[in-house]
């Protein structure tokens, strides 16, 4: 019986990879979009499903590496990347077929990719290397070097580290300079934990967290009656609730209310640059 089973099976995943193969041809003789440009020899082609490794890979990848990138990054609620760069790359909606069509070396994507589609790429052949949420500087720059390695592309790599842990430097405030207290007030009127990217860049530029004074963690909500009671020196607003929109933030007299751009939430790498020069511009004014 179990025998039975077994055959039903394997031919069942033998039926599901030839419909894939199909409908990757089919989409292939569609035309889509331009092919891209021919790569040295030995250069992997790759394609990623993860929008945070799509900012790394249009850094340091050569011509004709990048054959798609994940859809998230032609979206600027949720992309790190200038609409500009991200609209010369070709995108996937992240399915088996989309991705058998571009006929990839290596595909990049998330730790949190479906259990389902990694095992239906393994059945083609086709390899899969994951990355998690870098939550430190150090974390994203190992990240940076790996991408860059497993696309040849190693010297690229290094140089990007380099680039953005000198624009952290530079960025940092004076040593001895006084803590400035400070809260981040992301989407959905949640706070970042201690452990977290952003709450380090903050820390490097000069502020103090205010609501892990208080006691909050990761993704806790605050709420705007909560912030005005017990109010920092610096709010960051990063959402577009309507608490974070009151007209009684503007009352607050000892506190700066400052903008800061989501997008520089959702990824490590080269935004770190950008995040770290905006956290030094408000902590400048804020001196």
């Amino acid at each position: 019986m179990g025998s039975k089973f077994s055959v039903m099976a394997k031919h069942r995943t033998a039926a599901r990879l030839c419909l894939a193969l199909a409908a990757a041809l089919a989409l292939a003789a569609c035309g889509g979009a331009a092919d891209p440009a021919p790569t040295e020899r030995g250069q992997p082609r790759v394609v990623s499903l993860n929008p945070c490794v799509d900012a790394v890979l249009v850094e340091v990848a050569a011509p004709g590496q990048i054959l798609a990138l994940s859809h998230y990054s032609r979206d600027p609620s949720s992309s790190s990347i200038p609409q500009a760069v991200a609209s010369r790359f070709a995108v996937t909606g992240g399915t088996v077929e989309e991705v058998l069509a571009l006929a990839p070396d290596l595909v990049l994507a998330s730790s949190f990719i479906a259990p389902a589609t990694r095992q239906a790429f393994a059945d083609l052949g086709i390899e899969v290397v994951t990355f998690g949420i870098a939550d430190t500087p150090q974390a994203s720059y190992a990240q940076m070097r790996e991408i860059a390695a497993l696309l040849g592309q190693g010297a690229r790599g290094e140089a990007l580290a380099e680039r953005i842990a000198a624009a952290l430097e530079r960025s940092a405030a004076p040593a001895g300079a006084t803590p400035v207290s400070a809260i981040l007030w992301q989407p959905g009127q949640i706070v970042p934990g201690q452990a977290t990217l952003v709450s380090h860049l903050m820390r490097q530029a000069g502020f103090t967290s205010h609501s892990a004074a208080r006691g909050m963690g990761q993704a806790d909500y605050l709420s705007l009656e909560a912030l005005l009671a017990d109010p920092p020196q610096v709010l960051l607003v990063a959402g577009d609730a309507p608490a974070q929109q009151h007209p009684a933030l503007s009352q607050l007299r000892h506190t700066s209310v400052a903008h800061f751009d989501p997008a520089l939430l959702y990824c490590a790498g080269p935004s770190m640059i950008r995040a770290a020069e905006r956290l030094a511009e408000i902590r400048g004014g804020a001196a």
